[in-house]
Formats: structure tokens, sequence, C-alpha cells
């Protein structure tokens, strides 16, 4: 995972386009995956695109 893309939670939720306190349920929940850097919450992009993917397919 060298290569990956780590998103702050502001850019996260940019991306979704939700409110922080949403997206932080979802990390607390496990449904986003994120790790922590010292005291700073991170956001793999692909994990962010893969709950993204999940959804999609819940919704079709």
């Amino acid at each position: 995972m060298p290569d990956e893309e780590l998103l702050t939670v502001p850019e996260g939720m940019a991306r979704l386009r939700l409110g922080r306190s949403t997206v932080y349920d979802l990390i607390r929940s496990r449904r986003l995956p994120s790790v922590t850097i010292g005291r700073s919450r991170r956001i793999p992009a692909s994990a962010l695109r893969e709950f993204i993917s999940h959804r999609l397919a819940e919704a079709a």
C-alpha cells in the first residue's frame, strides 16, 4: 500500500458530499475503513471507491 492515496476526513466528506458527523459515523461503524496516523484519521482512496461501489450495488 505504499502508493495508496490517503484522504483526510474533510476530503472524504467532499468526495462523498456528506457531513462530518455522517463520515465519522461510517468510520466508527466500520462501514468506511480508515487508518490513524498519530492523531490524524485518514481514509484510503481505495476504501472510499469500494464504499461507493458497494452502495451502488445495493441500490441496483
